[in-house]
């Protein structure tokens, strides 16, 4: 289907190079069972080469996971490649994730190269991994800040060499939504081999553009995007999986689907913020602890009349339970009267007035008001 959208989630991989995140293997395994229970159709399981305990790691997972494929990140280097191979040599469906720099700025100041070397040596990176593996994954690393003449020239001689899915990273977190958006349509356009491969996005968020960026590429025929849970990563993170998910089944008419179940995202997000060690900030869209609260008087009121007019989404739909109603100090009536109402508390209007009056003396004064807080105020007035 070309409105099927590959969800390559790389949590394991990109997301557990945050510092003070890295997971031991039964941890690891413990994430990808969560993973393929998600709907993810690849794992990015790891960097076999880069440590012993990655390479298990990468080889276990390929025991126990049957469904998505698994892949293993390599640099474009004989030795990496084969490593990666040995790695997944258990997985039911594996790729190997191989490639090198196609910026001038990291031809010039990374690889000391030329940009002769670098598309002689992406060709016999990939042809090597093709002989070990079918699926073969070409990153073609600061893409975002790469010539577009020069990227489509590596594109097109990497799918030559047998290249399954291309990967255009915006490493850097560097372009703006319509950039990013037009560099994928080039290359559809201008690649005549491009049918033979899946293109892929793969955005950080150093300018908190990667969700927008991403999309902008599905939306130019990009039919793969790289992501993580809870949008963990290097630097500032990457592409938040339960974000752009989200924006393509909100927006029906742009007509890209996953198979991804969404009720599953809070869950998972809380079993990696966990297993991670990195809480979810409050106000993250989707997962957040605040992404479905109410606490302004207007909003409560709304939500409480009809949730839509305030939720673009279904808090059920991603597994995050009811909308929350929280009192504060800038709640309004109708919200005090739905949280005593939950506690069996039914007040006539006059009493809800004289209850209102005492609660924005307590909420004033104090935060978080519980309902142990509502059940004294009220005992207190009806005395």
């Amino acid at each position: 289907m070309d409105n099927k959208v590959y969800v390559f989630d790389t949590t394991l991989r990109d997301g557990e190079q945050v510092p003070g995140c890295q997971l031991n293997t039964e941890e690891k395994i413990e994430l990808a069972k969560e993973l393929e229970y998600l709907g993810v159709d690849i794992i990015e399981a790891g960097f076999p080469i880069s440590s012993p305990a990655d390479f298990r790691s990468v080889q276990e997972i390929s025991k126990v996971v049957k469904e998505p494929v698994i892949c293993g990140l390599s640099r474009a280097v004989e030795k990496d490649i084969q490593t990666a191979a040995d790695a997944l040599v258990y997985a039911k469906r594996k790729r190997i994730h191989t490639g090198l720099g196609a910026s001038d700025f990291h031809i010039q100041h990374k690889f000391r190269s030329t940009r002769e070397q670098i598309l002689e040596q992406a060709q016999r990176a990939v042809k090597f991994a093709k002989s070990l593996v079918e699926d073969v994954e070409f990153y073609a690393e600061d893409a975002g800040r790469a010539d577009v003449v020069f990227l489509a020239q590596m594109i097109e001689l990497v799918i030559a060499a047998g290249a399954t899915v291309v990967n255009i990273p915006d490493t850097t977190g560097y372009c703006l939504p319509h950039e990013y958006g037009e560099k994928i349509k080039y290359l559809k356009e201008n690649v005549k081999n491009i049918d033979k491969a899946i293109i892929s996005v793969h955005c950080h968020n150093d300018l908190g553009l990667a969700t927008a960026n991403s999309v902008y590429g599905l939306m130019n025929g990009a039919r793969q995007v790289e992501c993580t849970i809870n949008g963990i990563g290097e630097r500032a993170g990457n592409t938040s999986l339960e974000e752009v998910v989200m924006v393509l089944k909100t927006h029906p008419y742009l007509n890209l689907q996953t198979n991804i179940n969404t009720q599953h995202l809070n869950p998972i997000s809380k079993i990696v913020s966990r297993t991670m060690r990195m809480p979810v900030q409050p106000n993250k869209a989707i997962v957040g602890a605040n992404a479905f609260a109410h606490s302004s008087g207007i909003h409560q009121d709304g939500v409480l009349k009809n949730r839509e007019n305030y939720e673009i989404i279904d808090p059920v739909e991603v597994g995050a339970g009811d909308s929350q109603i929280v009192l504060t100090a800038r709640s309004g009536r109708a919200a005090l009267n739905f949280r005593l109402e939950k506690l069996g508390i039914n007040l006539g209007r006059e009493e809800l007035n004289e209850a209102y009056e005492r609660f924005l003396v307590l909420a004033d004064s104090k935060k978080n008001i519980t309902d142990a807080d509502l059940e004294e105020l009220v005992e207190k007035q009806l005395v």
